[in-house]
């Protein structure tokens, strides 16, 4: 990644044409070939730039740019549209290079397997005195993100979600016709667990017996945040 801050301006001429006049402006040229134009407000959106497939090429000025204080021109063109950037170098103040290397990408927190495996944890959540029998327990249409057992013997099917909604609703339903039809399950019962649940689901699942479960991560991961489990 090439950091350069420059006082410059920038055209952009293709399906739209846009003008910046001349001031000092950070530009980032990364790796996959894009080049961005921040300016040192508007948080983390650059005032203009070129998304990749596109090439750099720096240019000599021409006699009357370079009169005008012109160093050098940066030709931006994106392959596929032939938009083109154009930045016009009047001073350097900053230039540096670093090599980044692969970056191993976002890691969310609160994803659904974050979820599933505190709630395998914390069982309670679901009811008293349930134990787990396994998690992803293997059907021929995919496995059940958790499969419990109640004190009567009876098992319960769990489908787990950020955000519970109608499609969650018959993913549990499908796993629970399966799993009914095993006299080593039966009678099973399905829970909806899920941070936030649409309300076409909630109705859905009390249509389907299936009893849904308001999930408090922050808390299940022992930061107290006051929203109750259960609704």
């Amino acid at each position: 990644m090439r950091l350069v801050i420059a006082r410059c301006s920038v055209d952009y001429t293709g399906r739209l044409n846009a003008h910046l006049p001349l001031a000092t402006r950070l530009l980032v040229h990364k790796g996959d070939g894009s080049l961005l134009v921040h300016s040192d407000g508007g948080s983390y959106k650059p005032l203009n730039w070129m998304s990749p497939p596109c090439r750099l090429d720096v240019e000599i000025p021409d006699a009357d740019s370079a009169a005008a204080g012109v160093l050098e021109h940066w030709r931006v063109t994106q392959a596929k549209t032939g938009d083109a950037l154009l930045v016009r170098i009047y001073e350097v103040l900053h230039d540096s290079a670093h090599e980044l290397g692969i970056d191993p990408g976002l890691q969310k927190d609160g994803v659904e397997a974050d979820l599933q495996r505190l709630l395998a944890e914390q069982v309670d959540v679901i009811g008293d005195g349930l134990t787990l029998v396994r998690r992803e327990f293997p059907t021929a249409i995919g496995p059940v993100d958790l499969l419990l057992r109640d004190p009567a013997g009876g098992t319960i099917a769990v489908e787990v979600k950020r955000r519970g909604d109608i499609d969650g609703v018959e993913q549990l339903t499908r796993y629970l016709e399966l799993l009914g039809r095993d006299p080593h399950l039966a009678p099973v019962t399905g829970v909806f667990a899920a941070q936030e649940i649409k309300p076409q689901a909630k109705v859905l699942a009390a249509d389907r017996g299936i009893r849904c479960v308001t999930l408090d991560y922050e808390g299940m991961k022992g930061v107290e945040s006051g929203a109750p489990r259960l609704f």
